[in-house]
């Protein structure tokens, strides 16, 4: 089995489950509790957040653990916009291509009256910085754009878009799930006020991530409790907290490692444009993540062409993890202007740190033999 789908999901790292386990097993006690288990949780719990903050760049106290980044993404937006107390600053600002569910909140939020605009992105997926500029303005009170996109890996320019909100009077929120992990990351020099990201993403377990605040950023709590630092209510999952400080421990060389999958990804993207006709790489000339490829085999729809890669034991999606399947073509697509048929044809291929050479080239040798009579049959009806 070659898995190729790893910005929907990650395996998790030998290290994560076996403190899952441990934690399980011995520290079992809830950190609340004044007794001796509490006790011995509360400083299992202090030393995994001291954990994440050290790889992540931030100090403890601005540590506030999840469910995953889409409640993450609810809490800075729920949070930093209802903590704004100016009447005449209440407009939130989101990209066009953020997550299925990040644009589910948006619209939900519309819905309920909240004033809610779209930065734009070009042809190449790049955010618009002059759409951004326009729609960024005294009336906004909080900007929420992701870091990397899921789909296409385009980076997008968050430094530039912090200026922008801050030189407003505006909260940034950046959504940083897909990024962590798979380049370096240091939240005390990036300028947003508040980051998500999720722990599977990056080989930690499902079920746990954590929203990055800003020391001093008000943010109304959305889920009462005392836990968090009344930032975010219910006993906390040290099991899984303690997978998720595991996992990004061991990260190691983010930065090297970046360069390895890159070289694959290139190499694979090459090696199918030369196999195969009309094989179309999306955002292929903008800055990417290292490890994903949006592409498409000419006329051929995903389905069909996943079915085949299926057959040879590869693991691929049509996109987003939590829209594949659908006959809807990708909203991200869509936004940079691809026709419907060309965005229902196309493929999301994410190599991970278990990527190996030979896998790369075991799909270049084997997947266009199954493609390419395929191919030649939709040429042949063409002409």
């Amino acid at each position: 089995m070659i898995y190729l789908d790893h910005n929907a999901t990650t395996p998790p790292a030998p290290g994560v489950v076996q403190a899952m386990l441990a934690t399980m097993t011995d520290v079992w006690g809830n950190a609340s509790s004044q007794h001796a288990q509490g006790q011995q949780a509360k400083r299992a719990l202090s030393a995994a957040r001291a954990t994440v903050a050290r790889v992540l760049g931030c100090k403890p106290s601005e540590v506030i653990f999840t469910s995953g980044a889409t409640e993450a993404n609810h809490l800075a937006v729920l949070g930093l916009h209802s903590a704004v107390k100016e009447a005449g600053r209440q407009r939130i600002v989101f990209s066009a291509v953020e997550h299925a569910g990040h644009l589910a909140l948006a619209r939900a939020l519309m819905a309920q009256g909240v004033p809610v605009d779209f930065i734009g992105v070009h042809a190449d997926g790049t955010l618009d910085l002059d759409s951004a500029a326009s729609l960024i303005g005294p009336d906004v009170a909080l900007v929420s754009v992701m870091a990397a996109n899921n789909e296409t890996g385009v980076l997008m320019p968050v430094d530039e878009v912090c200026a922008l909100a801050h030189a407003a009077g505006a909260r940034m929120h950046v959504d940083a799930t897909q990024l962590v992990g798979k380049a370096p990351f240091d939240f005390a020099r990036l300028g947003a006020d508040a980051v998500s990201l999720s722990a599977h993403k990056l080989r930690g377990p499902k079920g746990i991530g954590a929203l990055l605040l800003r020391q001093g950023v008000a943010l109304a709590q959305q889920v009462q409790g005392s836990q968090e630092r009344r930032r975010r209510g219910g006993t906390e999952n040290l099991p899984a907290i303690a997978g998720f400080a595991a996992a990004l421990e061991d990260l190691g060389d983010v930065a090297a490692a970046a360069v390895r999958i890159a070289q694959l990804r290139d190499a694979l993207e090459q090696g199918l444009q030369r196999a195969l006709p009309g094989v179309h790489v999306f955002s292929a000339q903008a800055p990417r993540i290292a490890g994903t490829s949006y592409l498409r085999f000419g006329p051929l729809e995903a389905e069909v062409a996943l079915q085949r890669m299926a057959q040879l034991g590869v693991s691929a999606s049509s996109g987003a993890a939590c829209s594949s399947g659908g006959s809807e073509p990708s909203h991200v697509l869509t936004a940079m202007g691809v026709p419907r048929d060309e965005a229902l044809g196309a493929v999301r291929l994410s190599l991970g740190e278990a990527t190996t050479a030979r896998d790369i080239e075991y799909l270049l040798a084997a997947l266009p033999l199954l493609l390419a009579p395929l191919l030649d049959n939709y040429a042949a009806q063409a002409a």
